[in-house]
């Protein structure tokens, strides 16, 4: 139990004293950069399901009529 106790202790100290937390205005910064990344990377994958879904539904038209 003792283990416990001073893992739970040295955690505590490292969060408190190691640790470098970010400014209010860094933390706003990143979380708007990986809300415009997540935005473009779901405009990319809409683009590619609607492209491959015209190719394939071209494909299917000129095969089975």
């Amino acid at each position: 139990m003792s283990k416990v106790v001073t893992y739970v202790k040295e955690s505590y100290d490292e969060l408190v004293n190691k640790v470098s937390w970010p400014t209010w205005s860094e933390l706003t910064s990143s979380a708007i950069i990986v809300l415009i990344a997540s935005l473009l990377i779901a405009l990319v994958v809409f683009l590619m399901d609607t492209g491959f879904k015209y190719v394939l539904e071209q494909v299917y038209n000129n095969l089975f009529q």
